[in-house]
């Protein structure tokens, strides 16, 4: 008899609004690497058609590349919830959180799978700041404010780690099922900040995996001032509801 298992156990999902000059060579690298990871595009209906390319390439890619379609923008956060939960309906034991625009290297994800297969991670981070400050083309106000926010995090939360704003991430599926994903409060960057704190507090294990960080040639960044002040005052608010909330997990 055959098997119905899934022979593929990993997804890498991908939120999108005006990514057309990226869209096909991401999804051609992720689906060229030498083990199999399918992609899932979530989309924030882009005017400048980036799903209907991501529906073009599906029939080359059949089974592999899915989308989902949004009816407009609703925040980085929101879309993976989305995806996370896209996933676990689909069965898939780990579940990757990437960009479109290349800042993270399609090649990087065979190391965060090491890192949850085999090195024993409940979450792997790809992190700009675990050896070192490793971000390219980024200019220096920046580099600042992103290594700087990053230590204020690990200050104020008590996180070991080193790159809390991170966006290139592996999940394992027993993190997603954990944690309350239907509460998540934030919608932006602060979103990224947000999950890891949980899985922290949850007691998983947690491991940075060192990555090169490049800035983005093609398309427009997302970033805007009210994404900083998201998280600013955001870890404090987490900080303090931590104080009053039970974190138990199910360790069966």
């Amino acid at each position: 008899m055959q098997s119905d298992k899934k022979t593929v156990d990993s997804v890498v999902i991908i939120p999108t609004y005006n990514e057309k000059e990226n869209i096909t060579a991401i999804i051609e690298a992720v689906l060229a690497l030498p083990r199999d990871f399918d992609v899932l595009i979530i989309d924030d209906n882009s005017p400048d058609g980036t799903a209907d390319i991501v529906k073009r390439l599906q029939r080359k890619h059949e089974g592999r590349l899915h989308l989902l379609e949004r009816a407009g923008k609703q925040g980085l956060g929101t879309a993976y919830i989305a995806g996370f939960k896209w996933a676990l309906k689909h069965d898939y034991e780990f579940v990757f959180e990437m960009d479109a625009d290349f800042s993270h290297n399609p090649d990087d994800l065979l190391k965060l799978y090491d890192a949850c297969s085999k090195g024993g991670a409940h979450v792997a981070i790809g992190s700009r700041y675990v050896s070192g400050v490793n971000v390219v083309n980024w200019p220096m106000g920046r580099v600042l404010m992103s290594y700087y926010a990053s230590r204020y995090v690990r200050t104020v939360t008590g996180m070991p780690i080193n790159d809390a704003t991170a966006g290139f991430v592996c999940y394992r599926r027993e993190v997603l099922e954990t944690l309350p994903l239907d509460n998540i409060r934030f919608k932006g960057y602060a979103f990224q900040i947000e999950m890891k704190f949980l899985a922290y507090k949850y007691g998983f294990r947690i491991t940075e995996v060192p990555i090169i960080f490049v800035n983005r040639v093609l398309g427009t960044s997302k970033m805007s001032s009210g994404i900083f002040s998201e998280g600013f005052f955001g870890v404090m608010r987490l900080k303090w509801s931590s104080i009053f909330t039970k974190y138990e997990r199910n360790k069966s």
